[in-house]
């Protein structure tokens, strides 16, 4: 074939170009994210994740070494994003630590963490995390990094109130505000036409000013 041949041979013609190992991984992940939030975590199966991924099985196992493992995989990514819109939520709070707090409430609602997606992504790990050890590193209810970001803003709070060190108040205040949150996707998931993330926001905030009377 000449060169001029080539210049005009038709695209079907042409083999598809490979794709590089991340891209790969990436499409996996992405897939088996969309499979559960359509269809749940029992009904997502390799088969329909490499369909929607247009992969072959073999890149499954290539990639992860099987369902269990790419199923961690995407309970890590989808916290990984999570983390992402939180953390440029808290980063233009600077170090007031009211300031922290309200960011962290204002990115859980935002329509960009919390929406019909990413609720139905939620709610399907939380339900198989008892029986998928990879799923339940990465969906506790008591996730470390949330905790302790919450936990440090309300213990500098809560020397204003005469407390420091292991506070209880600064306990009591993120051991509530998490269950607020957690009950505000149930709600949205349950009730999204009608929930409003204002209204919600503007609770949370009087619970936290009911401890914290000088502050929110």
């Amino acid at each position: 074939m000449t060169a001029a041949d080539a210049e005009t041979e038709p695209e079907t013609a042409r083999k598809p170009a490979k794709r590089d190992p991340e891209t790969n991984r990436s499409a996996l992940i992405r897939a088996t994210l969309d499979t559960i939030a359509e269809s749940g975590i029992s009904d997502t199966t390799v088969s329909n994740i490499i369909q929607r991924a247009k992969l072959s099985r073999g890149m499954i196992h290539l990639h992860f070494g099987g369902k269990e493992q790419l199923l961690g995989a995407a309970a890590e990514a989808f916290g990984q994003q999570y983390y992402r819109e939180l953390d440029s939520y808290v980063a233009r709070a600077g170090d007031d630590p009211e300031a922290i707090v309200m960011a962290v409430v204002q990115a859980d609602l935002s329509e960009g963490v919390m929406n019909e997606r990413s609720t139905r992504i939620w709610h399907a790990f939380r339900g198989a995390a008892p029986t998928h050890t990879d799923i339940a590193h990465y969906s506790s209810t008591r996730d470390k990094r949330l905790r302790a970001t919450l936990h440090g803003a309300f213990k500098t709070i809560a020397r204003d109130y005469g407390e420091a060190g292991d506070s209880v108040l600064a306990r009591d205040a993120t051991f509530g505000l998490l269950v607020m949150l957690e009950g505000m996707w149930v709600d949205y998931m349950s009730n999204a036409d009608a929930f409003s993330r204002e209204v919600a926001t503007s609770i949370i905030r009087r619970f936290i000013k009911g401890l914290f009377p000088d502050h929110f």
